[in-house]
């Protein structure tokens, strides 16, 4: 275990910003959870949730509890309730998702709304390059996460009454469009390649897809994996969860593959039992149906895009003073190659 596991495995003690009524909470729980039997005791996951979570210990079960943080939030931020419409509704499907118990949205309970689900008692993997696994682990574990995002983008989201979760139809269109506007909002500085992206990619989209069930950051650390063999028993941190392209949300997820150097090394990857990414997509592809030979490096490309736009969003608000500049110089540097890599895969692929 590195550094940073230690840093974000386990509990503490509450932070004083995060604390509330415990005795409030009892009593919501014993009107509200079957089977619930006090007293409670409660603990703060480490990590960097930005839902303050809890570990809730009972004479009955353990739970967790998420709630939004304090203090004044734009209004879609922090959305609990989403995630807890979205856990609830994948309940009864194969997707590897913790029991819910109750939502509350009186913030008068504990302050802020909050809801309460099932504690899994398993691992949570922070290094995507498996340093520390086997390669019989590290080829279990990437296989379950294919084989678990394959699993959720198989679930029409009709069928589990998910129908208004999000907007119907060109999913990508519409995240060109927004992540547009704020880098252009944003503007630090003029970047060529920037400017030709956001002319070319709203008139060469990628085909429709099924609608699915988007999760936003499918990632290593967002999943809880069983302790003692490589399989995912749950998938955590929905906040971003949304309906939209399936495709759009796997090929994010395997931005790994070009963002970190060791997994963008086949070499690397065949000594570790990590799948290539040609590998790990063709597995995605078997596990689907799919096919993504033609429209992957389209993909990639927006995905880079997107990522700069992000960055450039935060350049944007050190800029005008409403985010710290800590990070600011660092975040500057990486704008510029993110968006000249994805004009390099547009002008190779595409022009």
């Amino acid at each position: 275990m590195d550094f940073k596991e230690n840093q974000n495995t386990g509990t503490m003690d509450i932070i004083e910003k995060h604390r509330f009524d415990e005795g409030a909470l009892a009593d919501f729980m014993e009107e509200n959870v079957d089977q619930f039997e006090g007293p409670l005791s409660i603990e703060e996951f480490k990590g960097g949730q930005s839902n303050p979570t809890y570990l809730i210990k009972s004479n009955s079960q353990s739970y967790v509890l998420r709630k939004k943080p304090p203090g004044k939030l734009l209004k879609s931020a922090h959305a609990v309730e989403r995630e807890y419409r979205v856990i609830t509704a994948l309940r009864n499907t194969e997707v590897p998702v913790p029991k819910t118990y109750a939502l509350c949205e009186d913030t008068k309970v504990i302050g802020t709304a909050f809801y309460l689900m099932e504690f899994k008692d398993g691992r949570v993997f922070w290094d995507p390059t498996m340093a520390n696994s086997s390669a019989e682990e590290a080829l279990g574990v990437y296989s379950s996460m294919n084989h678990t995002l394959a699993k959720l983008h198989s679930v029409d989201p009709i069928q589990v009454g998910l129908e208004s979760f999000g907007r119907p139809g060109n999913y990508v269109g519409r995240q060109i469009s927004i992540w547009s506007k704020q880098y252009i909002d944003s503007e630090t500085e003029e970047i060529e390649e920037m400017n030709k992206l956001i002319e070319w990619l709203p008139n060469n989209l990628p085909s429709d897809k099924p609608l699915r069930i988007v999760h936003g950051d499918f990632s290593l650390s967002n999943l809880m994996m069983h302790n003692e063999k490589p399989e995912i028993i749950a998938i955590l941190d929905w906040e971003l969860s949304t309906l939209g392209d399936p495709c759009a949300d796997f090929s994010y997820h395997c931005m790994q593959y070009r963002m970190n150097p060791n997994l963008s090394d086949q070499d690397y990857c065949n000594k570790t039992g990590i799948p290539t990414e040609k590998e790990y997509v063709n597995l995605y592809c078997d596990n689907t149906g799919f096919d993504l030979k033609a429209e992957w490096e389209l993909y990639m490309a927006y995905n880079l895009f997107k990522s700069a736009g992000i960055l450039q969003g935060i350049l944007g608000r050190v800029r005008d003073g409403t985010a710290a500049s800590k990070h600011a110089k660092d975040v500057s540097a990486r704008v510029r190659p993110l968006a000249e890599s994805a004009w390099k895969l547009i002008k190779e692929n595409f022009l």
